[in-house]
């Protein structure tokens, strides 16, 4: 797996996320999907609540790449990781994660792949 690869994982990650908080009848409701219901919004603020949640994941979890790859601290530590796959190989040099994520959580990699 490359670090591209890595990142475009977290990105769908994050999507399954996002699509979990608002699905009108998913098989197994996560405590989010089911507050979210008891608030009884209305569609412009389900929109709304979309967007803030949606940049709340993509805050999160590009800092745990940031994080991973020793460009911001995880916590209180700041510090370089090393991610080996199941093979043994190593995703990420310093700074390749760092590119990757950006491009999937800030430049919309992932959407335009998928147009």
């Amino acid at each position: 797996m490359t670090s591209d690869e890595f990142a475009k994982n977290f990105y769908i990650e994050k999507l399954n996320f996002l699509k979990s908080c608002f699905q009108v009848q998913p098989d197994y409701p996560s405590a989010v999907n089911t507050k979210i219901k008891k608030m009884a919004l209305s569609s412009t603020q389900k929109e709304q609540l979309e967007e803030v949640i949606d940049l709340l994941l993509n805050d999160v979890f590009y800092s745990v790449l940031l994080g991973l790859d020793g460009e911001c601290p995880i916590g209180n530590i700041q510090q370089v990781y090393s991610i080996y796959d199941e093979e043994g190989c190593l995703i990420s040099d310093c700074g390749e994660l760092e590119v990757s994520a950006y491009e999937y959580f800030h430049g919309g990699k992932y959407e335009k792949e998928t147009d």
